[in-house]
């Protein structure tokens, strides 16, 4: 397993307050109905677009590329920096690259907002490549469809790859890709949404990433199987 695809928000970052505030910007911007505050965190993972659809299905495409545009006014504006890096995490990413793993981020945000961010918070030293979804977060949204993308990129074998993320979408983005999953359960996610999307394995905290890949390594190598 030398090929590691990191999801961002969740996983590297708690970015809640900056997604959030962008959520209810263009929700005031639009006038639409407000959510609960568990419902404004189940944004964060998801493609922009698809959960705009989950909450409110009644706008029409033109109303969701309003949404869009008012979501990425604050978000460019304020919201892309008004996050924190989770406390290990960068400790565990340094102890992955000095064991000779490949580490890449696969994440669901525009890629070059996740360029941005990688650069605002110095973290491109310890990433081979940053993949994320079109600009226009209309297409190349799902996870499924950035890992791929990710994978086709890297070059790198499905068989020694390990998707790493928080939510369901990140595990389904592993599995539909053929690829090795390790959820974590520090960010948005819990067990129950892990496996049920077809996590390989779950650890709690950073500190058991390198952990984890390494269990994921040892049942390749013995030949058992994978959810």
């Amino acid at each position: 397993m030398k090929q590691l695809f990191f999801d961002f928000d969740g996983t590297i970052a708690d970015s809640e307050v900056g997604i959030v505030k962008s959520i209810k910007y263009f929700i005031n911007k639009m006038g639409l109905p407000e959510l609960t505050d568990d419902q404004y965190r189940q944004f964060i993972g998801p493609a922009l677009v698809t959960s705009i659809h989950k909450f409110y299905p009644h706008l029409s495409e033109n109303d969701v590329s309003t949404a869009l545009k008012y979501y990425q006014e604050y978000y460019e504006d304020a919201g892309i920096f008004q996050l924190d890096i989770y406390p290990g995490i960068l400790e565990e990413l340094g102890v992955l690259k000095d064991a000779g793993y490949h580490l890449h981020i696969a994440s669901a945000k525009p890629e070059d907002m996740i360029n941005l961010i990688s650069d605002h918070f110095d973290l491109g030293h310890y990433f081979d490549g940053e993949f994320g979804a079109t600009s226009d977060e209309r297409t190349r949204i799902t996870k499924t469809a950035v890992l791929k993308y990710a994978l086709e990129k890297t070059g790198a074998n499905h068989k020694d790859s390990v998707m790493i993320g928080d939510r369901d979408t990140d595990m389904i983005g592993g599995y539909e890709n053929q690829v090795k999953t390790l959820g974590v359960t520090y960010g948005f996610g819990d067990v129950p949404e892990l496996s049920q999307a077809h996590a390989s394995l779950i650890v709690n905290q950073p500190d058991e990433i390198r952990r984890g890949v390494e269990q994921l390594s040892v049942r390749k190598a013995s030949g058992a199987r994978f959810n």
